[in-house]
This record gives C-alpha cells, structure tokens and sequence, in this order.
C-alpha cells in the first residue's frame, strides 16, 4: 500500500454505512506494528467534517477574494457615476455599516451619555453599551449605489410619473446650481404625502444621493432592507430616552460633517389639515449643533415646497384631524397594491393619473452666513416662512377656495373668472398653471373632483357635495396665505403655523 491517507466505504454489522480511513505512514504491507492506523466514522459524522472544512476555506480563502472582486467592481462603477453627477457620493455614505456602527458607539460624546445612563439606571455599562450599540444598528443604513440608483430611481420616476403630472419651478435648477459644491445640502420641505420621497427623490436623482429619516411604519420586512439599501435612516419619533437621542444626533451630525446630502421634514409628520405645522426642531437642532462654522463645509439649508392636486392619503388624514389623533388606518398591503396597480397602468399607458404635483426650491439658508447667535428657533421659523413663500398654486386647491368662498355655487363662467382673479392674487412665480392653460387645468381640476364627488353640478352651477367642505378646506389651506381679499375665510382656514 502507498504511504498517504487511503478512505473507504464499508457497512457495520446492521448494514449501516460507515467511512474507512486508512493513514499509511510508510511504504510496505498493511501487516507490521506502526505502518497503518485505521479510523472508522460514521458517514454522517463525515459528511458534517467536510461540510465544516469546506465552510472555513470559503470564509478564509475564497469569499474575502470574492469580495474584494466585487468591492473593485463597486468602487468602478461609483467612480463612473460620480462623473455623472452634479455632486459625487460622498467616501462616508459609502463606507461599510459594521465600521459607521463602530465608529458612532464609539464616539467620545456616546460613550459618555452610556456611563450616564447606566449610572441613573443603574445597570452595568456594558449593558448600556449594548443598548446603544442596539440603537446603532437600528439607525445607521446600508447604503447601495446599485440599490438607490439602479433600482430605486427608476422606481421612483415610474411610480411619480404614474401619479402625478411632475411640474418643477424654474428656478430649482438656478438654485441648487448656485450651492458651493464643497457643501452639504439639507432639503427643508413640507410634508403632504408619502410620495414626497418620492417625488424628492426622482427628482435630485441626478444631482445626488439623498439621505432621509423614515419612521416606524416603514420598519416592515421587506421594505426595511430596502429603505435602508437606499441609504434612508429609521428614527423613533416618540422616543425620548437621552441615549437615544444622543446616538441619533452624532449620526446625524457625522452625516452632515461627511457631506452627505438629506432631506428633513421639520413639522415631523404629515400634515392632517393642509395647513403647514409647527416646526419640531429635532433633526434640524441636531444639524446646527453639530455644526462648526470654522470647518471646512459649509451646510445650505435649501427650504422645499410641495404642493398636490390630489394627496393619495387625504381621507385618511382629514379623518384622523376630524378625531384629534395620528392614527393612520392605512396598512401596507393595501398601499403596496396601489403602488402595484399604479404602475401597471402606467406600463401599459394607461391614463389615471392624479392630476399634478408640484415641487418648487426656495432661496437656501447658509448656516455659516447664519451666525453663532442665529437660534434654532429663528432658523426654523424662517425657514417655515420661505416655504409658505415658495408654495406652488395647483389648480385643485385654487377650485377648492373658490367654492368655500361662494356656499350658493358658480355657473362654469363664474367659476373660471373667480379662478382667475384668485390666481391674479398670486405672486407670478408660484403660479403653476400658465395664463394659456386656464381652461384645460381647470376642466381636469373639476373632472377629478366630480369623479370624487367632492362637486357636483345643481341648477347649472358648480357646488361642494354634501358633507365635502372638509376635503376641499384641506386642499384650500395650502394656498389661502396667498389670498387675502377674504380675511375672514383666510384666518379660519390658512394661517399657516409660525407665521
């Protein structure tokens, strides 16, 4: 027998497989002390040695190979794509989760408000460490440059262009182009619906990748890998915990220190009248704290106005408004079936569309050229104040106006000069429909609303359907700061909030 390792197949006495392995030391025959030891196994056991074998050559030899292929890959294909955009992906929004998750549990500020915790909870700090380190995991994403500009953004602009007539300001263009490239952007904007991600982030697709906070009812598998994937980060809105809020803002703050580009919210939830909220300066003080006017990037807070003919969750919020709560009805099957019929229809050119959305950028806000004496409170009013300003006027909400002015109704002459000289009222550049287009934006405006029995048409004049006031004071309230001739109907229903 050759010197080597020899195996074999044989059974046992109940015919059960076994593995034969012979280790021959040396060259001669099997007879002789000390030449040949046998080693019998069971085959399971054997298989399982294999299975385990193979597994730690693949983790040692093979995947880190692989990896590194399709890290090269990777950074090739960003380094094309950077070419293509207005401002590159920063090198922090695509460094790996594990090392950001490291890097913000370790952070000089986190790791002291861990001894503090532990201390007035009185645990050991290990396991407020583990408790911060659990919050680390839960807020820092994984972003995917395939993911976000390969799958997401066309998603996105399918599902938009499926909804909505998008209409931009002209200016948005001559806005974000006047930002130093050196700065991190932060998208300040209204929030009227879900779609505005969407629409905010069809939109800035080539300009950059955008950073956004989600809340809860986006941590469902699998739309929690997903979200995360396109560099989206979940946050807890009514948490309150010291820890919390620490990890959360040193993310934030290394975020916007690394250049990523994000879009905020500051009332903190969809608005459930129309009206635009009071600011929560949460994400926003988190920003300016962390913010040195010394360093090297500036941060331009570009205020963002959006405005709908129609809010896919209108209902929903007018009824959670008309109860006093935040409780949303809406569960994401349904919402994901709407999606799905949505963009079917539009595949298949299909004409469903919502009538027309509307994104328009108003004039930035320089953190540097704010000053250290600038409060975060004067900060968010102005900039709650430029949204108002900026707010486009659709078509929808100027009909809805018109008809709570006026209980007794409009013949359709009526109502098309009434629209017009409420548009006469608004400044030129909010003014989405165009002089020439005033008939055919009205007929879709009223065709929409008659298809949602919101009007109906009694005695040859236009009037709101019964019990309606409520949707159409909804639409009206995005618009009515710009209408004063009707003072009274203006402080009951607009008034936006902060003004």
């Amino acid at each position: 027998m050759q010197k080597g390792l020899w195996v074999g197949l044989c059974f046992g006495r109940k015919g059960r497989p076994r593995v034969q392995i012979d280790i021959v030391l040396e060259r001669g025959h099997c007879e002789g002390a000390g030449m040949t030891q046998t080693v019998q196994l069971p085959l399971w056991l054997f298989i399982l040695i294999l299975l385990f074998a193979a597994m730690t050559a693949l983790s040692h030899f093979l995947l880190p190979s692989v990896r590194w292929f399709f890290r090269r890959r990777l950074e090739r294909a960003v380094a094309r794509l950077n070419t293509r955009l207005k401002r590159p992906i920063e090198p922090f929004k695509l460094a790996r989760r594990y090392d950001m998750i490291q890097r913000l549990i370790y952070d000089p500020e986190v790791t002291h408000e861990i001894v503090v915790y532990a201390r007035e909870h009185g645990v050991p700090e290990n396991v407020a460490f583990q408790k911060a380190r659990d919050y680390a995991r839960e807020i820092v994403p994984s972003f995917s440059a395939f993911a976000y500009f390969s799958f997401g953004i066309r998603v996105a602009r399918l599902l938009a262009n499926a909804v909505y007539r998008i209409k931009t300001a002209d200016s948005n263009d001559r806005i974000f182009d006047a930002i130093p490239k050196e700065a991190t952007i932060v998208y300040v904007m209204n929030h009227r619906s879900n779609m505005d991600y969407v629409l905010v982030t069809y939109l800035a697709a080539r300009d950059s990748a955008l950073a956004y906070a989600v809340g809860e009812w986006a941590r469902v598998w699998p739309l929690s890998r997903l979200i995360k994937s396109m560099g989206a980060y979940f946050i807890r809105r009514k948490s309150r915990g010291a820890l919390y809020r620490k990890v959360l803002a040193r993310y934030v703050q290394m975020a916007t220190a690394g250049g990523v580009n994000q879009a905020m919210y500051p009332e903190g939830g969809l608005s459930l009248n129309g009206k635009l909220q009071p600011p929560r300066m949460g994400l926003l003080s988190y920003v300016a704290d962390g913010f040195d006017p010394e360093g090297e990037r500036d941060v331009v807070l570009v205020p963002v106005a959006i405005n709908y003919d129609r809010v896919l969750e209108d209902t929903v919020l007018i009824a959670a408004d008309q109860r006093g709560d935040r409780r949303f009805g809406a569960r994401i099957t349904v919402v994901l079936r709407f999606v799905l019929r949505k963009l079917w229809q539009r595949l298949t050119r299909q004409e469903t569309r919502f009538g027309m959305a509307a994104v328009a950028f108003g004039a930035p806000m320089s953190l540097r050229e704010a000053g250290p004496d600038a409060s975060i409170e004067q900060i968010s009013e102005d900039l709650m104040g430029r949204i108002s300003q900026t707010m486009p006027v659709l078509s929808v909400p100027v009909v809805a106006y018109a008809l709570l002015e006026q209980t007794d109704g409009y013949s359709p002459d009526a109502l098309k000069a009434r629209v017009g000289a409420l548009l006469e009222m608004v400044p030129q550049a909010n003014r989405v429909i165009k002089a020439d287009a005033i008939d055919f934006e009205l007929g879709r405006a009223i065709a929409g609303l008659v298809a949602r029995q919101i009007i109906e048409m009694r005695d040859g004049k236009w009037h709101m359907a019964e019990g309606q006031a409520p949707v159409l004071q909804f639409y009206a309230n995005s618009i009515a700061h710009f209408l004063p001739e009707n003072a009274a109907l203006a402080q009951e229903i607009s008034a936006p909030a902060g003004s």
